[in-house]
């Protein structure tokens, strides 16, 4: 498993904009969430050793957030022509096997990975109630096959943060995982 790392996008940047379909067709934007006291993006797949690894600790993580006033979505951007089993029938069975209450959505053109430069799976950022960005990095130390428990203990740590209303850390480690799997043509220049 070769990995790639997050292009730790800079602290402070505005959440770009998204209009996806869910597992059920409903299109999701990002001011459905306007109200919410913080944004949680997750750029997560099906098939990734690396989401499926931490794919339990990230479903209890939002039955733990959503109801303090935290809006999670999960965003698949991968070519499903090459990986059949990120398709959106499958991120439908994904949502109820791995038990996601937050809205799973695909970014079928890839533009909204691209916005947000996003480059692996699990790729996490979180944005404060103005929307700008203040942690971008891992769930936390644990990896497949490294006997680490699943926490979240870095993510926990910097939502903990916003929801107290204190600045959250800068020192964060880069997310890696498995690369996006761009559709031919449309790889990112930012790597």
């Amino acid at each position: 498993m070769a990995l790639t790392p997050s292009t730790m996008l800079p602290l402070g940047t505005t959440a770009p904009d998204f209009k996806l379909p869910d597992t059920n067709g409903k299109i999701v934007v990002r001011a459905d969430f306007k109200d919410k006291s913080a944004l949680l993006v997750l750029f997560i797949c099906n098939h990734c050793p690396y989401v499926k690894h931490i794919r339990t600790g990230l479903a209890q993580l939002a039955r733990d957030y959503s109801p303090r006033g935290v809006a999670i979505v999960g965003i698949n951007s991968n070519d499903v022509a090459n990986y059949p089993e990120d398709s959106p029938a499958k991120m439908k069975e994904e949502v109820k096997s791995a038990d996601y209450t937050f809205p799973y959505l695909y970014d079928e053109s890839q533009a909204v990975a691209q916005a947000y430069r996003a480059a692996c799976t699990p790729d996490i950022y979180l944005f404060d109630q103005n929307r700008k960005l203040v942690y971008r990095g891992q769930f936390d130390d644990s990896r497949p096959g490294n006997g680490v428990p699943v926490t979240g203990k870095d993510l926990r740590a910097a939502l903990d943060a916003i929801l107290a209303g204190k600045p959250v850390s800068p020192n964060q480690k880069t997310s890696m995982g498995c690369s996006i799997k761009w559709k031919p043509g449309n790889e990112p220049d930012y790597f």
